[in-house]
């Protein structure tokens, strides 16, 4: 009877200790735990700040007409890959055609036009000559009937008629010189090919020629259709949006971090991407290339009313932008609108923290060549000073 009442007495002392065995246990693998997190934070987490907050932005080139047309042909679709210079749509040239056929008729016309006043300025010179010595011989007329009318051998009235002769032939100059000094005015330091009025006449044809070549619209870079909303037999006007083409090799990344986290960031810093495309298989290297000037929220449509008397406040982001490896792009093409995971390497302290790194890709769009449109008005002033 002995052992069977002092059995349950021990086993409650010892359940105490077991207890506190366990909760010694469980408080040493919190202690290592916080240990752990507190030395990977102190080594390796505070120099990174990531987000899962960033997507592919790239450019969305417009095409729009110059001109107004009707469209005649489409030559690609949503989705198609082309190249800078690939020609995209056609618009009607008949009208233009047309145009640019009258306007060489009138720069042929006007060459003609324009060498017939150099012409006729060497005729009025010619003329000016002719009455000048009309005047000399009506003059040395009027000195000889003067002698004659003083020695009684004429009359008076002849005397007045070499007079009037003489009157006549100094207005036949004055008239032959006006006209000179007109057609001067209108050729004075220029030639043919020189003259306003020619110039005009082959501005005008340059004009309608530029129109002509933008009847065809060519793609300005590389890159994929997407947006296209133009259908044959459309009437479209200048500035119309037809599609928009992505260059998918100048991608970048907007990562919109916390106001919290840009203390440390700096331009030039590299940066760890994951796409959410490929998973975690797929590493892009990227560089920090700028920070947005102003936070989303003060962007937005409807900027937040922070004056208002329920205020609440958030915490803002600021869109951090990050530029691409070219050949991982290549590798692993993106699309715009994509999620990617961001992980900012912070050890690098020495860049700009809110300035903008000059990339060194450039946009520029080609302008139509005007050599073939001069070559062109060359060959019809030509064939019209012959």
């Amino acid at each position: 009877m002995s052992d069977s009442q002092t059995s349950p007495q021990t086993a409650n002392t010892k359940t105490p200790g077991k207890r506190r065995r366990v909760m010694l246990i469980i408080a040493g693998i919190f202690l290592v735990l916080g240990t752990v997190l507190l030395l990977r934070w102190l080594l390796v987490s505070r120099y990174y700040e990531e987000t899962d907050n960033a997507y592919v932005q790239g450019n969305v080139v417009q095409i729009t007409p110059q001109i107004a047309g009707t469209v005649v042909a489409i030559h690609v679709d949503d989705t198609d890959l082309v190249k800078a210079g690939q020609l995209l749509v056609n618009l009607d040239p008949a009208d233009t055609k047309v145009a640019v056929a009258q306007a060489e008729a009138q720069l042929a016309q006007t060459v003609r036009e324009v060498r017939t006043l150099y012409t006729s300025h060497r005729q009025i010179d010619a003329t000016l000559s002719q009455r000048q010595v009309e005047l000399t011989r009506a003059e040395d007329d009027l000195v000889q009937r003067r002698k004659q009318a003083e020695a009684g051998t004429i009359s008076k009235e002849e005397l007045r008629h070499a007079e009037a002769s003489v009157n006549a032939a100094r207005a036949a100059v004055n008239a032959a010189r006006e006209q000179l000094s007109s057609g001067t005015a209108l050729i004075e330091g220029t030639g043919v090919r020189e003259h306003p009025n020619v110039k005009r006449a082959a501005g005008h044809l340059a004009e309608l020629l530029l129109a002509m070549q933008r009847t065809a619209l060519l793609a300005p870079v590389n890159g994929q259709i997407a947006k296209r909303n133009v259908q044959l037999g459309q009437r479209v006007n200048p500035g119309a949006p037809l599609m928009a083409v992505i260059p998918l090799d100048q991608l970048w990344v907007d990562a919109n971090f916390k106001e919290t986290q840009l203390r440390k960031m700096r331009v030039g810093q590299s940066v760890t991407l994951y796409s959410d495309l490929y998973g975690s298989a797929v590493k892009y290297d990227g560089k920090i290339i700028g920070m947005g000037a102003g936070t989303g929220a003060a962007f937005a449509l409807l900027p937040a009313q922070n004056a208002s008397g329920n205020w609440i406040k958030v915490v803002q982001r600021v869109p951090v932008r990050i530029a691409l490896d070219a050949r991982q792009l290549a590798e692993h093409p993106l699309r715009i609108g994509l999620s990617m995971n961001a992980e900012v390497d912070l050890h690098q302290q020495q860049g700009n923290p809110l300035g903008t790194v000059k990339e060194v890709t450039d946009y520029e769009l080609a302008s139509p060549s005007d050599k073939q449109a001069q070559a062109r008005i060359d060959a019809i002033i030509a064939a019209n000073l012959k």
